[in-house]
């Protein structure tokens, strides 16, 4: 019996486009789903939502964007504590609950998906601390390819973020690095600080 496909998840960082299209290939990816709450960058203007779904579907790969339901910076001020986001608060809400039911859907269908947002590394990016918890809790096997192109385990990557600490009361939970405005309009800023040196300029 076959291992089930995994949801995959990739964040930009210091890629160009054509080596981010290099690594979808690679992993013979068909969807790419955008999960940026603002898909746009000053710093990348190529790593735009036009641009890159012009450039993706070029390949014969499918771009959706759903940072609307999965983004790391939703736009209901409730999901917001002391200007951060908490995950555990965008979790039950009711766009957050369609976008996992998608991704329940393709997981089904044994698609083979990838989860885009901005920052290279996932252990700093909502991917893997908000939606790549979500999909675990359901069964649904999920492998992070990091900023290096290594395909990294949920386990792994949580790993890195926690150093294998869990929370005072169990598992982990999560917020956003950054403090924000619920309403914050700034591009593909989704969770942490800006860093061009490792990143180029991506950060999420």
């Amino acid at each position: 019996m076959t291992d089930p496909i995994p949801i995959y998840t990739i964040g930009y960082g210091a890629r160009s486009v054509e080596a981010l299209l290099a690594v979808l290939q690679t992993w013979q990816i068909a969807f790419v789903i955008d999960i940026r709450s603002a898909p746009y960058s000053r710093f990348k203007p190529e790593f735009s939502k036009e641009s890159l779904a012009r450039e993706i579907e070029r390949r014969q790969i499918r771009y959706l964007y759903m940072g609307d339901l999965l983004g790391g910076r939703p736009a209901d001020p409730a999901c917001y504590r002391d200007g951060k986001v908490d995950y555990d608060l965008v979790k039950q809400t009711a766009a957050y609950q369609e976008g996992i039911g998608r991704l329940r859907r393709a997981f089904a269908q044994q698609r083979r998906v990838v989860l885009l947002c901005s920052e290279g590394r996932p252990e700093e990016c909502h991917r893997s601390k908000l939606i790549g918890e979500s999909l675990t809790s359901l069964d649904i096997p999920v492998i992070h390819l990091d900023e290096n192109d290594q395909p990294l385990s949920h386990a792994a990557v949580i790993a890195r973020l926690t150093g294998g600490q869990l929370g005072l009361f169990g598992a982990p939970t999560f917020t956003s690095r950054k403090r924000y405005q619920a309403t914050d309009d700034d591009d593909d800023d989704e969770d942490g600080d800006m860093d061009e040196s490792d990143d180029g300029g991506g950060y999420d």
